[in-house]
Parts: structure tokens; C-alpha cells; sequence
């Protein structure tokens, strides 16, 4: 029964990761397509969104499987929850992606008000924390989870400085077209802040399997 359950733990990991991957990857083509002005790049992340909802619905299915059949003891217990709650977490992402796809059809190919240089860099770094909390996940390492939610403010700080300039761009512009597409840039922005908090519950979720200890960002004394 054991190693029934173990396999079982296993192929819930494997189910995460595989729509982990699926998430990553829709954000990093839908900055893309935003960069590139790509129409059948960002419509090709809004189609793909379907398949990682299918995926939720069977990592959904298999969990309460497990808790129902194998009424597993307190670590496992938490390990089932926690993954559960990171399955929600992952398809959160890849609606954000979707959103982020949307603006750039929206915007198609219409100059862009400016570089796009910030936009992308906060990706970056949204990215880098949604795939370093997934590693962590397989790792089981809390310090790894830890370093993740530590770099949220910086995400914070960026989406701040954007807004604050893409603001005053909205009110000193006198072209409703260009108007717009600061709306639109400025919810790009917002979509990468809110991506960077979802890697950051992982992140969270994972300390919490690991440790059983319940952590939060805006509490720092309780990722010493």
C-alpha cells in the first residue's frame, strides 16, 4: 500500500511540473509576442490555456483520490494540500499569461509608446521565481523557497516605478490611441506583479510541506 501511495505522491509531482513547464512557458511567449508584435505567438498562448485547465481538473481529481483512499497521516497530508494549492497557484499563471497575450493582440502592430525594456525585465525575474519555487517544490528545499519570496519586493518596486511613469504618460498625453496603450502596458505590468505573487505562494506552499511552518511576505520576520 505504501509504495502504491509513494508512486502515486510521484506521478502528482511529475503532473505539477509538467503544467508548471506549460505555465512558464506561456508567459515567456506572451512577453514575446508583446516584444515582437506577434499576433499568432500571443493567440497561440490564449488557445493553450485550455489544456492547462484540463490539467488542473486531473491534478484535482488525484488528489482528492489520495486523501480520500489513502487517508494519508500529517506529512502526507501536507504534502497532498500543498500540492493541491499549488495546482491553483500554476493555473492562476497561466491565466495571467493569457491576459498578457490579449493586450498584445489588442495592440497588434501599432507603434509602441516606448522601448519596451522594464516590461520584459520584470518578466524576467517573475519567471526566474516561478521556475526557482518549482525547483524548490521537487528539491523539498525550504532555504531555496525562502530566497523566492525574498525577491517579490523587488518585482514590487519595479511595478511601482512603471506605474508611476506610465501614469504620468496617460496625463500629459494628448493621443487617446496612445493613451490606450499605457492602459494597456500598465496592466501588462500589473499581470507580471501578480505573477511574481502566485510564484511567491508556492514558494510559501513549499516551506510549509517542508517544514510545516505557515510563512508570508509581508510578515519577513517569519522567513528568518
Amino acid at each position: 500500500m505504501r509504495a502504491a501511495f509513494e508512486n502515486d505522491l510521484r506521478r502528482l509531482q511529475t503532473e505539477i511540473l509538467k503544467m508548471g513547464s506549460m505555465a512558464e512557458t506561456a508567459i515567456a511567449h506572451a512577453i514575446l509576442s508583446l516584444q515582437t508584435q506577434d499576433g499568432k505567438l500571443a493567440a497561440s498562448v490564449i488557445t493553450g490555456d485550455d489544456e492547462v485547465d484540463r490539467m488542473e481538473l486531473g491534478i484535482e481529481e488525484l488528489c482528492v483520490k489520495l486523501i480520500a483512499l489513502q487517508q494519508p497521516l500529517a506529512g502526507d497530508l501536507r504534502v497532498i494540500t500543498g500540492m493541491l494549492k499549488i495546482c491553483t497557484d500554476i493555473e492562476r499563471l497561466a491565466d495571467l499569461a493569457t491576459n498578457v497575450a490579449e493586450v498584445a493582440l489588442r495592440i497588434g502592430k501599432a507603434p509602441l509608446i516606448k522601448p519596451l525594456e522594464d516590461i520584459p525585465e520584470m518578466a524576467n525575474i517573475a519567471q526566474s521565481m516561478v521556475r526557482d519555487s518549482l525547483n524548490a517544490l521537487v528539491a523539498r528545499d525550504a532555504a531555496a523557497a525562502r530566497a523566492v519570496c525574498l525577491r517579490d519586493d523587488e518585482v514590487d518596486q519595479m511595478y511601482s516605478q512603471l506605474h508611476a511613469e506610465l501614469m504620468e504618460f496617460i496625463c500629459s498625453s494628448l493621443s487617446s490611441k496612445d493613451v490606450e496603450q499605457a492602459v494597456d502596458l500598465l496592466f501588462v505590468a500589473r499581470q507580471l506583479e501578480r505573477i511574481a505573487d502566485h510564484a511567491t505562494n508556492i514558494a510559501e506552499r513549499v516551506i510549509y510541506m517542508v517544514t510545516g511552518m505557515r510563512v508570508k511576505t509581508n510578515q519577513p520576520e517569519t522567513l528568518k
